[in-house]
C-alpha cells in the first residue's frame, strides 16, 4: 500500500528564485539621491588634527609682531627726524623702539626655540632659503631681524662711523621689523583649518595691524610724553582702529558657512575672540581722551597689550576648535564643490 502521509509544509509553495530577486532587488536610480544628513562625517571623526603647539607660539606671535613694528616706527623715526626742528626727542624715541625690537625678537626667539624642544631645530630650518615656504622665511626675518636691532641700538646716535653703521642698519631693521609683524599672518593663513580658509587674505592684514597697536601701546606703558608721545598716540589709534575692522572682516569671511564659523560664537576661543576687541575698543576709547594724562596713557597701553594677548591666543584657540569639528572641513568641500559644479542647464 502506497504511502499517502502529508505534512503542512507539503502544501505550501516556494517562492520562485525570480520572484524573490524581484522583491528584494534594488530599484534603479531615477535621479541622484540627494544628501539627508547635513554635514556627514567619516563615523563622526575629525578630518584633520590640533597643533601640538604650546602657549609659546601665542606668546612669540605677540612679542615678535610687537618687535617688528617697534623696529619698524623706529626706522621711519629716524627718516623723518632729519629735518625736524626737534630731532633729540624724536631720536630717543626712535632709541626706545629699536630696544623694544630688540627685547621682543629676542623674547620671542627664545619661546619658538623653546616649543621647538631643541635650538638645533631652529638651525636646522635656515639650511634652505625657501620663499614659497612662511615657516622657512619666518626663521630667516627673525634671524635677520634680532642682530640688526642689536646694532643699531648700540650704534645709532653716536658720531662718526660708528653712527653711520647704526643708522644703516636701523633702516635694514625696519625693514625686516614689517615682515615680522605680518609673516606670522601668512603662516596662519597657509594651514589648512576650515577657519581661516575665507579670510585667508585678511589674516595678515590683521597681524599687521594688531603688531602695530600693541608696540604702541608698550611704548605707552614705557615711553610717551612730549612729542614722542603725539607720535605713539597716532601710530597707536591707526593701529586700533585697523585691527578692529580687520578681525571683523575675518570673522565674517570665516562665518560665511555657518558650520565653520561656529568657534567664534560658542565657547572658549569665542569668549576670548570678544575680549580682544572689547580691549582694543577700550584702549581706543582710553587713548582718544583729550590732554590725556600719563596715567590715562598707561592705561590705554595695558589695555592695548590686554588686546594683543588675547586676539593671538584666541587665533590660536580658534584653529584648534576648528581643527576638532569634524563636520566644518566636509562641509566647506561640499560647499566648494557646490560653487565650481556646472549648471547642467547651461551645459545643455
Amino acid at each position: 500500500m502506497p504511502n499517502t502521509q502529508a505534512s503542512e509544509a507539503a502544501e505550501q509553495r516556494a517562492a520562485q528564485p525570480d520572484e524573490r530577486l524581484q522583491s528584494v532587488a534594488p530599484q534603479p536610480w531615477e535621479q541622484v539621491p540627494g544628501v539627508v544628513e547635513p554635514a556627514p562625517t567619516y563615523y563622526g571623526r575629525p578630518m584633520l588634527k590640533p597643533s601640538v603647539w604650546s602657549a609659546d607660539i601665542p606668546l612669540y606671535y605677540f612679542l615678535g609682531g610687537a618687535a617688528g613694528a617697534a623696529l619698524t616706527l623706529g626706522a621711519a623715526i629716524q627718516l623723518a627726524s632729519r629735518g625736524h626742528r626737534q630731532p633729540r626727542e624724536l631720536r630717543r624715541l626712535s632709541a626706545q623702539c629699536h630696544w623694544i625690537g630688540i627685547a621682543g625678537s629676542t623674547a620671542g626667539a627664545a619661546f619658538l626655540i623653546h616649543d621647538l624642544g631643541r635650538s638645533s631645530r631652529f638651525v636646522y630650518m635656515m639650511r634652505v632659503f625657501r620663499p614659497s615656504s612662511p615657516m622657512n622665511m619666518g626663521s630667516w626675518i627673525l634671524a635677520g631681524a634680532a642682530p640688526a636691532a642689536i646694532v643699531t641700538g648700540l650704534a645709532v646716535n653716536r658720531g662718526g662711523a660708528l653712527g653711520a653703521i647704526g643708522e644703516a642698519a636701523g633702516y635694514v631693521s625696519g625693514v625686516f621689523g614689517a615682515a615680522l609683524a605680518g609673516y606670522t599672518g601668512v603662516l596662519v593663513a597657509n594651514t589648512v583649518l576650515p577657519i581661516w580658509q575665507d579670510a585667508r587674505r585678511w589674516m595678515p592684514a590683521l597681524f599687521i595691524a594688531s603688531s602695530a597697536a600693541s608696540a604702541a601701546s608698550v611704548l605707552d606703558i614705557l615711553f610717551a610724553q612730549g612729542a614722542a608721545g603725539r607720535t605713539t598716540a597716532v601710530f597707536g589709534t591707526a593701529g586700533r582702529i585697523a585691527e578692529i575692522a580687520c578681525a571683523k572682516r575675518v570673522e565674517q569671511l570665516a562665518s560665511k558657512i555657518a558650520e565653520v564659523g561656529q568657534p567664534f560664537h560658542h565657547g572658549p576661543p569665542a569668549r576670548l575672540w570678544k575680549a580682544a576687541s572689547l580691549f582694543t575698543l577700550a584702549s581706543l576709547a582710553v587713548s582718544a581722551i583729550p590732554r590725556t594724562s600719563p596715567r590715562r596713557r598707561r592705561l590705554a597701553g595695558l589695555l592695548g597689550v590686554a588686546g594683543g594677548l588675547c586676539l593671538r591666543f584666541a587665533i590660536h584657540a580658534l584653529g584648534d576648535a576648528s581643527a576638532r569639528n569634524p563636520r566644518a572641513a566636509f562641509e566647506q568641500q561640499r560647499v566648494a564643490a557646490r560653487e565650481c559644479r556646472p549648471d547642467d542647464s547651461k551645459a545643455d
